[in-house]
Formats: structure tokens, sequence, C-alpha cells
């Protein structure tokens, strides 16, 4: 099947845009990027297309799609070209959905709100921010040291890699070390050696008012 006319509306430091970024270049699949900074985010030709005002947001023709998560099991199931990256057996589909599930709450509540408050100064509670990022990084490198192929759901890359990745990746600019994670540093270079790979850009960590 034939990509249609595709937009992804997003900003480049999202880490929930470029997941979808990334699945959108190993698919091989062109698309518009469209820039959408918070400021556009209110608009009322933005909240047309997500009540929420978040991004990111796939336009596919007619059809309107929001939420990172729900637009990589979009994506995979109508132009994977098979089970790779979303498995149809029951085993495999939970698998993934557990770290879609993942990627949704630890990633996004520790690194994610991590770098958030690190980069934009966002008012939050920092101190639960790095205790949910280090949770989640004890068990991904304990997970990831059990497992005999290196990626998360599976013995081969899925959209669970993709899902967590980009915040896993950037979590030392919201100041959580990736060094005592050996297994975790490792997955993050299998992923960025997947063919089609886009990296997302880094960003420069403001001094520390604690030093």
């Amino acid at each position: 099947m034939a990509p249609a006319d595709i937009s992804v509306y997003g900003t480049l430091l999202s880490g929930h845009t470029h997941r979808v970024a990334l699945l959108l270049r190993m698919l091989d699949i062109p698309y518009r990027f469209v820039d959408t900074p918070s400021a556009a985010r209110k608009s009322a030709e933005f909240r047309a297309l997500n009540p929420f005002g978040q991004i990111p947001v796939l336009k596919d023709g007619d059809l309107v799609l929001a939420d990172s998560n729900a637009i990589l099991v979009y994506l995979a199931k109508q132009y994977g070209q098979g089970t790779r990256w979303l498995p149809e057996d029951p085993v495999g589909a939970s698998r993934v959905q557990r770290w879609l599930s993942i990627a949704a709450g630890e990633v996004k509540y520790g690194p994610g709100y991590a770098r958030l408050y690190t980069l934009w100064h966002r008012p939050g509670d920092m101190a639960q921010a790095r205790e949910i990022a280090f949770d989640l990084l004890r068990f991904m490198e304990a997970h990831l040291a059990s497992v005999g192929g290196g990626w998360l759901a599976a013995d081969h890359e899925t959209l669970a890699d993709l899902a967590c990745y980009s915040y896993v990746a950037h979590a030392p600019e919201g100041r959580i070390p990736l060094e005592p994670y050996p297994a975790v540093r490792a997955w993050i270079r299998r992923v960025e050696a997947l063919p089609g790979f886009l990296p997302m850009p880094a960003s420069e960590i403001p001094p520390d008012p604690r030093t």
C-alpha cells in the first residue's frame, strides 16, 4: 500500500514526536514535518486536530490521529508490511504493549520530566522524577541483561524500543546519568545502529543551581 500524504505536527526536541519520526524513517515513509511550538498548540486550528493541545499529531489523508503510541501502532499496522514492529501473537503483542505503557508512564514521568524541568525550568517535583527515572533504569538494566537478543520486547526491534528510546537516551539532559547502566547503553547503541535512524537534536544542559 502506497503511503498517503502524511504530516507530523510536533517539535524537534520532543521525544514523543521523535519516536514517530523514527518509525516513519525506518519504514521509509516520506512525511511533512510541521513545527508546532507551544504557542501554536493553543490555536483553534491546532485544537481542532487535538483538543488536548498535545503533540505529536499525525495526518494521513483524512485521518487525524493524536498520541504518539497510538500513532506508532497505526503506522505499524498500516505500513509495517508484516509483524516485525508489532507482533500479532498474544504473547508478543502483550510484551510490546507492556513497554508502550512504560513509555507513557515511567519513561515520561521519570527521565522525560527530569529533562523538562532541567532544560525548560518547568515547575515540578524533580526529586520524584529522578526517583522514577532511577527505578526505571534499574528495571531496564536487569531486563536487558536477562534477555538474549538485547531488545525490550522480542529478539528483534519492535515499537517498544522506539517508544522508550528518545527520553532514555537523552536522560543525561535531565541530569540522569547512564554510566551505571551498561546494558541500557548497549541497547541505545543498537537502536542508533538501525537502518534509517534519525537522531534527536541534543540540548545544552544549563548549569546546575545546586553547585
